[in-house]
């Protein structure tokens, strides 16, 4: 690898292990045997390369998740079955892309002060909301976009707080059993 590979991947262990605000340049250098002067050459600054770096992170992310939930999908299942068993995958991805949960949520409380974070995040969201409504809702988002951008919206949202409640105590995270029930249980409301 070159130098400029070398910063990437040594910047992309450092976001995973410290975060994004946490990490110093010099945390990057000793990641990656690289010289500070390095990261300016390349990247212009310590922020640009930890953008492109958080950028290529949550891609290879999403493309994790979808290939996680669109996995072992028994078709001869009902569709309650599919979707407890698509939310156990979801549950799974928190703990194995734990690094990547916890940095979007730090991501968050900084938002304003980030605004290509914020614009990528954007793009992301409404990306995975059109993907949310097909996984769970079966709604194509192509013949029916409006259903389908509220439809992945409130999935997103409870996503996100089942992902927070996670993130917080999984000990007492729900199965996708439980987050069906709790569901169901709101409807009947």
């Amino acid at each position: 690898m070159g130098n400029r590979e070398d910063l990437l991947a040594g910047a992309k262990r450092c976001l995973m292990e410290k975060g994004y605000s946490r990490t110093t340049a010099r945390d990057i250098v000793n990641a990656s045997g690289v010289s500070l002067a390095a990261i300016g050459y390349h990247f212009k600054s310590k922020e640009a390369l930890m953008n492109e770096v958080l950028f290529e992170a949550m891609r290879e992310w999403g493309d994790d998740l979808g290939a996680t939930l669109a996995a072992d999908v028994d078709p001869a299942a009902t569709p309650l079955e599919r979707f407890e068993a698509a939310w156990d995958r979801v549950i799974e991805s928190f703990t194995r892309l734990r690094p990547l949960w916890l940095t979007q949520f730090e991501l968050l409380g900084q938002i304003d002060h980030l605004p290509e974070v914020r614009e990528q995040l954007v793009r992301g969201v409404q990306e995975a909301r059109l993907g949310l409504a097909e996984l769970f809702a079966g709604v194509d988002p192509e013949a029916d976009p409006e259903r389908a951008r509220l439809t992945g919206a409130f999935y997103q949202a409870v996503l996100t707080g089942f992902l927070s409640q996670w993130l917080l105590d999984p000990d007492s995270a729900l199965t996708g059993r439980e987050v069906a029930a709790a569901l169901r249980a709101a409807a009947e409301h």
